[in-house]
């Protein structure tokens, strides 16, 4: 797979988590590793299969891969995909060569994450873009098994009426955001249940300048974007706290596929390998570090 050096913004982020390693973080599982092939319903296929001569991909010969525009850090660098740089450009990669594509042979689509997960046809042959797996986008799509398991995190700005907070009963009053069509904007609704209507935002960078002018209290996103924005994009940002994990089950980010596409197996068949052979964690390690938050009663 291709060898990445860590960007400062991942410094920053190292120190964010020293920071919070006072607060009795709890701890987050990382890469899935008791999900495999189970989460995506597939089944493991030849190796014969699963080549650049025998895969139907968009373009024969090419592996296309799609993300949002612009992509985010930690999961990217410098809104370039293309460099191999940042935990889901990292993953991607290591999918493309496992299935046996070279680095000149994987082509990068820009694709916006709310289209992603809608049915119709695809320009692209997988997408990463922090997708969780949920039963309902399964009727539109299909996903590979999981690559990265995540909780949800509320962050804030210092000095601000939420922060402190330590359970989802201190943010009845809440004006929330997150970003549209995500499992963060669900977690609001259906777990955080505030008495005022959550923002919704085409993008984070629009959630982030909305809490930047006071137009919201907080933000909901993962938690490695959470480092993310506390230690980088907000002067004064900080961590709220995880939510509880609903059914005591962590979210699991998945590739997206169309809907029966004959490639669904061999992606997530390369996930799986990636996965028993230590190369997630690996990946892990190397863009997300440790990291832990307060869990909100």
């Amino acid at each position: 797979m291709l060898k990445t050096a860590r960007p400062l913004a991942v410094a920053a982020l190292a120190t964010a988590t020293l920071a919070l390693t006072a607060c009795a973080p709890t701890d987050e599982a990382d890469t899935g590793t008791d999900s495999g092939s189970e989460a995506s319903g597939s089944e493991t296929p030849d190796a014969e299969q699963c080549t650049p001569d025998t895969m139907e991909t968009v373009t024969a010969g090419t592996l296309t891969i799609a993300t949002d525009d612009p992509a985010y850090e930690p999961w990217f660098v410098d809104n370039d995909p293309t460099n191999g740089k940042g935990y889901e450009s990292a993953v991607a990669y290591a999918i493309a060569e496992e299935l046996g594509y070279t680095a000149e042979q994987v082509t990068w689509v820009k694709v916006p994450f709310n289209k992603v997960v809608q049915p119709g046809p695809k320009d692209f042959d997988f997408d990463v873009n922090q997708v969780s797996i949920t039963e309902a986008r399964r009727k539109a799509v299909d996903f590979s098994s999981g690559y990265y398991d995540v909780v949800q995190t509320v962050i804030t700005n210092k000095g601000s009426s939420i922060d402190g907070a330590s359970s989802l009963a201190d943010l009845a009053d809440a004006k929330l955001g997150a970003q549209v069509g995500t499992t963060s904007y669900t977690a609001i609704t259906d777990q955080i249940q505030p008495s005022q209507e959550p923002a919704v935002f085409d993008t984070n960078d629009q959630a982030v300048q909305a809490l930047k002018n006071g137009q919201i209290d907080g933000i909901v996103v993962d938690l490695p974007t959470a480092y993310f924005m506390t230690a980088v994009q907000l002067d004064d940002g900080t961590i709220v706290g995880q939510l509880p994990l609903p059914g005591g089950e962590p979210e699991q980010f998945g590739a997206v596929l169309v809907k029966g596409s004959p490639l669904t197996d061999c992606v997530s068949g390369a996930v799986d390998t990636l996965r028993e052979d230590g190369v997630l964690d690996q990946i892990n390690q190397e863009w997300l570090a440790q990291q832990g938050a307060p869990e909100l009663s």
